[in-house]
């Protein structure tokens, strides 16, 4: 987790579409993932056959699951959660072949590269996690001399790598998202205020490149810094009346403020269309007036609604967000096990291009370690949100 990843939903099946060419995972009635390989070629690994023997190790192919336990505050709350939801996937995978070593990295680096090592020592095929980006980095430095893959939950792609795989939402795949819907439905002049921060210079960089491979231009991009940011609408506000449609990539802590400056600084807010980002993500936010009719990327709703009353029954209190990273992850190496053993988490399984489905929809590795999801695009309405464009079935070209 970045600091842009505290937010509850940065980091900050359905089916695969994989075809007998592929991998196939089946989003059965408990969103668990259920893995069934096709006959034929085209995947290599992956052909009919019995399920490969896990190895002489006891307890099947070893997992291990590092998360910042013992780091205090929000992030041990939100370690806590993905421990959680780990256990809740192998439980519904009803998986015997899979052995779960839970480490605690204690929220800093030497306690991730001493989990990482453990881990390894303890005979771990594949390591789940960390969550914090610096940790993510420093399990990797041990995880990948020893050629054990790693499936992380840090949302800075800069620590993804190959055999260092990334299952968070990324600040790119949000912002293409929204702005090629945004273009689809006639927006072409965009303009932004995006606050100076590295999630920031992230986002901005993402939004001129969208923009221009969108055929649209970019009127205004303005930077502010914390607290600068009523200064900031009020130096652009007059530019924005050549804008169609305005980028804010701020949480719920920030942006009711932007918005309120911009209405007091002349902006009319139902003329021009609000874009944001997965940071939009919260309930608190829906209810903002000058926010009605603004649109965001996001997994659709059902698969974290249902996930989260199966948690709620089996734990008796709600999960964070971004607990389904960590329910994902499980589910999909369980189901890797199942029918490949510990060859499952081979560079070629994981980094297939039909992807894998989970509880908050596609997603597909790429061999440098980043993703691609199957986002959709919600729209804020009446104190809810709505899906205007249904998240993707499959993965184009693949």
């Amino acid at each position: 987790m970045s600091g842009s990843e505290s937010n509850g939903h940065r980091v900050d099946v359905v089916k695969a579409q994989s075809g007998c060419a592929g991998l196939r995972l089946a989003l059965a009635g408990a969103v668990a993932l259920l893995l069934g390989a096709c006959t034929g070629a085209g995947f290599p690994g992956l052909e009919q056959s019995a399920p490969r023997s896990a190895g002489p190790t006891a307890g099947g192919v070893k997992i291990a699951l590092i998360l910042p336990l013992s780091a205090g505050g929000q992030t041990a709350v939100a370690a806590a959660s993905l421990k959680n939801a780990g256990e809740l996937a192998l439980a519904e995978a009803n998986s015997p072949n899979v052995q779960l070593l839970v480490k605690d990295d204690r929220g800093t680096t030497d306690g991730a590269t001493a989990a990482a090592q453990e881990a390894i020592n303890d005979g771990a095929e594949l390591i789940v996690g960390p969550l914090l980006a610096a940790n993510v980095q420093a399990a990797a430095a041990v995880a990948r001399p020893a050629g054990r893959p790693m499936i992380a939950f840090s949302s800075d792609a800069s620590v993804a790598s190959h055999g260092v795989y990334l299952l968070s939402f990324l600040p790119t795949t949000d912002v293409q998202r929204v702005v090629r819907y945004a273009s689809q439905q006639g927006k072409h002049s965009f303009a932004a205020i995006v606050p100076d921060t590295a999630y920031g210079q992230i986002t901005s960089g993402a939004f001129q490149e969208a923009v221009s491979s969108a055929g649209g231009r970019v009127v205004a991009l303005e930077r502010y810094a914390a607290g600068q940011g009523a200064d900031t609408v009020k130096r652009v506000a007059p530019t924005l009346q050549q804008a169609d449609s305005l980028f804010i990539p701020e949480g719920a802590d920030g942006l009711p403020a932007l918005l309120d400056a911009l209405a007091s600084n002349g902006v009319d807010l139902k003329k021009i269309k609000l874009l944001g980002t997965g940071v939009w993500n919260d309930p608190k936010l829906f209810r903002q007036a000058n926010l009605q009719g603004a649109w965001f990327p996001a997994p659709e709703t059902a698969g974290f609604a249902a996930f989260s009353q199966r948690y709620r029954a089996k734990f008796g209190s709600e999960p964070t967000r971004i607990a389904t990273l960590s329910y994902d992850a499980l589910s999909l190496a369980a189901a890797l096990v199942r029918t490949q053993g510990s060859q499952g988490f081979s560079e070629t399984v994981l980094t297939n291009p039909s992807g894998f489905a989970g509880a908050d929809g596609l997603f597909r590795f790429h061999a440098d370690g980043t993703n691609d999801r199957g986002l959709a695009v919600l729209e804020v309405r009446n104190g809810a949100v709505a899906v205007v464009s249904p998240a993707p079935k499959s993965f184009s070209g693949s």
